[in-house]
């Protein structure tokens, strides 16, 4: 397993941005898929981005695509959340994730919450309206 640490969290009017940064330790990071998801107060953790290890996939969430962009740098051993247009709706905690297999549907990437097996403990989020 990789430990992971987030940053790049805070407070933010909406219309702006945000970058979160997440950094692993460990030499195995390149094989890793990344993923983030995030927690709103009273509601379930909820699925917002993932990249395969190689960085040749990616996948969003209905409510973040266009706006959200995940990256990864595997000489930094980073994975980054870039975050546009952010609404109030997008206050959570953001959180990433680390896994080594993939869920596939029809050949296609398709993460899902128990594909990743390493956590951060989370960053927070909090855009103003």
């Amino acid at each position: 397993q990789v430990q992971l640490v987030e940053s790049g969290g805070g407070l933010v009017q909406a219309g702006g941005s945000l970058r979160l940064s997440c950094a692993a330790s460990g030499r195995t990071f390149s094989r890793y898929n990344m993923g983030w998801f995030r927690q709103a107060p009273g509601k379930d953790r909820e699925f917002v981005a993932a990249i395969r290890w190689s960085g040749s996939d990616t996948r969003y969430s209905e409510s973040v695509k266009g706006r959200f962009t995940i990256s990864r740098d595997n000489d930094r051993n980073t994975v980054y959340l870039q975050m546009a247009s952010l609404k109030p709706e997008d206050t959570a905690i953001y959180y990433c994730a680390a896994g080594a297999s993939a869920t596939l549907r029809n050949g296609i990437f398709y993460p899902v919450a128990t594909d990743f097996t390493s956590w951060g403990q989370g960053t927070q989020v909090t855009v103003s309206s």
